[in-house]
Parts: C-alpha cells; structure tokens; sequence
C-alpha cells in the first residue's frame, strides 16, 4: 500500500491549492517544497476576479482581507489616445481583483494546507521520481538544515506544482505543445506614497500594470521587447521611470513617491502548454501551462486548475472512473477553458514584441465603448478572465459595438434618419 495517496510537488499557489483541495476531500496528501514560507517569488501579483471568487469559495478570502491586502474594483485602461474607466463584472459574489505580494498569499495557502490536513514539509527538494518500470510510484526527497537526509515516499499520484522549469515535468517526460518563444521580459517593483492605482497602460512597445498591493505599496510592472532587456539591465531606475514618462503623468507620480526595494527581471517568458498527465503522475499551474504575464492570468489558472485536477482525483479515489481516465478529462478541460486566453496572450505579446500601434479596428473598438459603463465592464471582463475574448471580439459583437456608438452619435447629433426609423 502507498504510504500516501497523492504527492504535491511544490507549495506555492497550484500546489498548496491542490494539497488543500485534496486533503479536504479526504485523501492522505504529501506537499514538498525546497523553499520555505513566508518567502518571495517572481509573479504578476494580480489575481483576476475568477481566482478571487474561487479563494472565496474556499474560505480564504477573509484572510486575504485581514493581511490587508487592498482590493481593486475600477480599474483605468488608458490607450495613448483613448482612455476607459470602470468597473469589473463579477464572478459569483465577487467584483473586484486582488495583487497580493506573495509572501502573503502563498504563506496563506501552504497554512491552508496543513490546516486541511496535508503533510506539508518545507525545504525539502525531490531529487528524482521512482517508479516500477510502467508507473511513477513516489520520490527521493532530500531534506535541507540539521534534519538533512534523503528518504523515498510513495503515492498513487505524484503531482508537479513546480513552476515553468519543472523537475516532474521533465523527469516525466512530458510534451510540451502549442508553444511560442519568449518576445518580452518583464520589471517590477514597489513604490510607497504613489497615488493611484488600478491603472493598464499600453503603447507601442511597452505594457505597464500599476497595482496596489499590502504595506500601502503600489506595485509598477514594465513589460517591453526582449530585444531592450539589455538596456534596461545596464540603466534599470533610468529605463523604467523613462518607460513611465510615456504612461501620462505615472513617471511623474513614481518620482514623487519612494521605490522602496529593488527592482525585479523577469527575463524568460515563454508560452506553452505542457501535457498535463501520466502513468502515475499529473501536472497543474505553470507546470503544465505557462503564459505570457502580460494578460496576467497565471494565479487564477493555477487556481482553476488546482480545482479541475482535484476533482479529477478525488473522483478517481471515489471509484467514479478510473483515474487515468479522469486525468485526460482533465487534460481536456483545461486546454478547452485555456485556448481563447492563450491564443489572445500571445496575439498581445506578438503586437508588443514588434512595438505594433493598436490598429485602426482595434482603435474604433476603443473608443466606441466611451461613456458606456456597461460596455467598459464587458471589456474588462476580457482583462480579468470573466468573459471569452473570443466571444467578445467576434464578429458579430464587435459590429455590434460600432453600430451603437454610431446609433448614439447621430442621435446626439439629431440625425434625421434616426427620428424617420430609417
């Protein structure tokens, strides 16, 4: 008998995520991490208003409030020539996105974890997946500190939660597909007493994020051209607040307020999808599917993913199907609610690489949702993961858009086709 049901490798957000859900279900769950919490990671910070709805449903959310971690409801999406304003839709009983740092939300995870009864041990770094020739079967984790030493454990399942370059990944063997080289890198850090927030700016060339996060911070992405990483790592404070000087009066703001901490690169962002699942093992978060952070999506499918494959399982465990075949329904599942973002990640990060201005359609789009708060709210929806944006850049809704604003300015302008029905 296996000495547990399922192995989580890695305890940040899918893998913490994933052990919770497990453990809640009932099965005996091992979550290892060679790092221990609280401690920091490169992230996006945003999680988008289905990532929020989901630490709702699992009632985490309260302790994301009491971290004092600020909530954004409007947000500014500001174009060059064409600004929105408005308000996110929301998802279930939640309206607004949260940026935590991580240090704070993936702490309040891996407690989660073991407060669900998960075995959680810290600073403990697999080394190698054992297995019996057909199926992985368990790992070699080795200890790190005075309690060092090297042990096997097994599991019917093991379970890569370990980030972009996974071990499970690759020690499994597992196909990557779909992927799309780095074009971008991106630099963040925090300011203290910048006003603000819930700000996208997009330019040619350049995408910047600027989000309240804990500690009164304001958290400023830069992402731009991999073709530019040099000079902004020769000139990083110069090269950011210049980038900043192009988003309205932001490098004016930033230079008011204070950087506290340093600056962030994060130079290696490739876009792909992973087969997420094995004989014997399975892959969730980053692990098995990676964007780009310029649609900031990666903690709310991390999170979404977490629950498909714990279901998938527990399912499984439950006897409902063999789990094999749960695992390819989860394979499924997440490619088929992942394609519309990804194939639009990657059209943003191509039209940023390039430094491509927004296109004559692109601009008409924009600027037919002015002064149409609902319309805004449909858009950001987009932004935030609510709404396909396949759906919402058809054809058909897209003539829609252009058609109203056109409807508006005549009746505005007392266009006598209008009061005639014509």
């Amino acid at each position: 008998m296996s000495e547990y049901d399922v192995i989580v490798v890695g305890t940040r957000v899918a893998g913490a995520a994933t052990a919770m859900l497990l453990a809640r279900r009932g099965l005996r769950v091992l979550a290892v991490d060679r790092a221990g919490f609280p401690s920091d990671t490169l992230s996006t910070h945003q999680v988008q208003v289905p990532g929020i709805a989901r630490l709702d449903g699992w009632g985490l959310l309260d302790r994301l409030d009491a971290a004092g971690t600020p909530a954004t409801r409007r947000v500014r999406f500001d174009a060059g020539d064409v600004a929105l304003e408005g308000t996110y839709p929301a998802y279930g009983r939640v309206d607004a996105l949260y940026s935590p740092r991580r240090t704070v939300l993936d702490a309040m995870l891996v407690d989660a974890a073991h407060e669900a009864g998960a075995d959680v041990r810290e600073r403990c770094a697999v080394e190698e997946l054992v297995g019996d020739g057909h199926r992985v079967t368990g790992v070699r984790c080795a200890r790190r500190g005075a309690s060092g030493g090297r042990v096997i454990h097994t599991a019917g399942l093991v379970v890569g939660a370990d980030g972009k370059r996974s071990f499970v990944a690759r020690a499994a063997g597992a196909r990557a597909y779909g992927t799309q080289p780095a074009r971008t890198f991106a630099v963040y850090g925090y300011w203290s007493g910048l006003a603000g927030g819930g700000e996208l700016y997009q330019r040619p060339g350049l995408a910047v994020p600027v989000f309240p996060t804990n500690d009164g911070l304001t958290m400023i992405a830069v992402l731009a051209p991999l073709d530019e990483l040099a000079r902004f790592r020769r000139d990083p404070d110069g090269c950011v607040l210049d980038a900043l000087d192009r988003c309205g009066d932001l490098g004016k703001r930033a230079r008011d307020a204070v950087r506290v901490e340093r600056l962030r690169f994060a130079p290696d962002l490739p876009q792909a999808f992973r087969e997420p699942h094995g004989p014997g093992w399975a892959l969730v978060g980053d692990a098995g599917l990676v964007l780009d952070p310029i649609s900031a999506m990666g903690i709310s499918h991390a999170f979404r993913d977490a629950e498909l494959l714990a279901d998938a399982v527990a399912d499984a465990h439950r006897g409902d199907r063999a789990l094999d075949s749960e695992l390819a329904a989860y394979h499924h599942r997440r490619d088929s609610l992942s394609r519309p973002m990804f194939d639009f990640t990657a059209r943003l990060t191509a039209d940023l690489a390039r430094r491509r201005p927004l296109r004559i359609g692109q601009r008409a789009l924009l600027r037919s949702l002015v002064d149409r708060p609902q319309e805004i709210t449909r858009f950001l929806g987009v932004l935030a993961g609510v709404e396909s944006p396949d759906r919402y850049l058809s054809a058909g809704n897209v003539a829609r858009l252009l058609l109203g604003r056109m409807t508006a300015t005549r009746r505005v302008a007392g266009d006598p086709r209008l009061a005639s029905g014509s």
